[in-house]
């Protein structure tokens, strides 16, 4: 398994607690850094993952499995919501799907 093969986190640091950022490898417990830059705490989480798989290989012998997704959701939805996103779909000249996937990304944008 390579660095890249798993999910990061990028937080900042509040000022308080010295700013920056830390970075996070969710599927790793344990595998963390941080850095002033977001480049500067990936590199440094880079550092951290060679030496993590390192120890976890002589420890267990193998690495968790990254995660994958598949990108298809199935949700069960009011008949009503389906409606009324079937005609704001229609009336935009889009699939339900695309639709659906725009407003998704739409509502986890930055904040």
């Amino acid at each position: 398994m390579r660095f890249e093969d798993y999910a990061i986190n990028i937080a900042p640091i509040s000022e308080e607690d010295g700013g920056g950022y830390l970075v996070t490898l969710p599927g790793l417990p344990g595998c963390i850094a941080d850095g002033e830059t977001i480049d500067t705490a990936i590199a440094e989480v880079r550092d951290a993952f060679t030496a993590w798989a390192m120890a976890e290989r002589e420890d267990k012998g193998e690495l968790p499995a990254p995660k994958t997704y598949s990108g298809q959701l199935v949700q069960r939805i009011p008949k009503t919501l389906h409606m009324r996103l079937a005609k704001r779909a229609a009336s935009e000249g889009v699939s339900l799907n695309q639709l659906a996937v725009t407003l998704l990304a739409q509502g986890l944008g930055p904040r």
